[in-house]
């Protein structure tokens, strides 16, 4: 397979129609429809349903799409770090993390750095720990920010001083509001909104699933996030109670919603990740000594 025909291929697949992506690729019909054929027969599969006024994928089209996607991520960052290669340290840099303040620490070395080599980019990539340790694993990202517990087996990281605090974030109108903090019994009979994260599936040693016990298969709990923007949005509309960390959405005086920890306290560290063995570019190589010099290494 040409990197040249699979960029061909996800054309296709965004704009959902030969014609418009022959356009926007400045090729002509006939030229493109023969590469997507010969395509096809190179891999034995059918890839496109072909219809009257648009083209869907096939099963075997969407497992291309996504892997199509990765190895063509991997050539530009690629070729992206070799032209990197230069007395001038300029390049991108790119760090997955989920939700968490945490974040801030990442900013502010994104700043210093910024202010020395305004060349450096920088491109965020917002996801849960399976998403993000995934593209660490394929070389898509360079650093890593996950919250504990984590299995750090395959990656060398830097632990943060600071541990985020759970709790649950709800309408100031509900009736648990009045409480300064969340106990067990609180949450057992209440819809709740809970990260995909924390389920048994996901999280096996998780200390969230230490917290509830044997009380976890009781909960209520009526959906699931990637993401505490959108929780905070079914909690607005009354779909449930929340359990996120704090300072993730807005809970001030203006707003509908407040915070409350739980109690007995539940916090998470948070682990700045790389895998072992990683040739940086020059940027990222530069990112991570100026995360040596701020935080102490746990491990190398």
């Amino acid at each position: 397979m040409e990197i040249r025909v699979l960029k061909y291929f996800l054309a296709v697949a965004r704009e959902g129609s030969i014609t418009g992506a022959a356009n926007s690729l400045h090729l002509t019909q006939p030229t493109l429809t023969r590469q997507l054929q010969d395509l096809e027969r190179e891999l034995k599969q059918q890839l496109l349903i072909r219809g009257k006024y648009k083209v869907t994928l096939t099963p075997e089209g969407m497992f291309l799409r996504k892997r199509a996607q990765e190895i063509v991520d991997m050539v530009e960052k690629t070729e992206a770090e070799f032209q990197s290669i230069s007395d001038t340290i300029s390049g991108d840099i790119y760090i997955g993390g989920g939700e968490t303040e945490s974040m801030k620490y990442i900013a502010e070395i994104i700043k210093d750095i910024q202010s020395d080599f305004p060349d450096v980019k920088f491109h965020i990539y917002s996801g849960n720990a399976e998403d993000v340790m995934e593209k660490l694993d394929k070389g898509l990202l360079d650093f890593g920010l996950l919250i504990q517990p984590i299995d750090l087996s395959k990656y060398d990281y830097i632990t943060l001083p600071e541990k985020d605090v759970w709790g649950v974030i709800l309408r100031k109108d509900h009736p648990l509001a009045e409480k300064e903090n969340i106990i067990l019994e609180d949450l057992i009979d209440i819809p709740l909104i809970v990260s995909r994260q924390m389920s048994p599936k996901y999280s096996k040693d998780s200390g969230f699933l230490d917290w509830f016990g044997d009380k976890y298969d009781d909960l209520n709990i009526t959906a699931t996030y990637n993401l505490v923007y959108n929780a905070a949005i079914l909690v607005r509309a009354g779909v449930g109670c929340a359990i996120t960390l704090d300072k993730l959405t807005d809970t001030s005086q203006k707003s509908e919603l407040c915070f409350r920890p739980l109690n007995p306290k539940l916090e998470s560290g948070l682990d700045i990740v790389w895998k072992k063995f990683q040739v940086f570019s020059p940027a990222a190589k530069l990112f991570l000594e100026k995360l040596q010099e701020r935080f102490i290494v746990t491990k190398m």
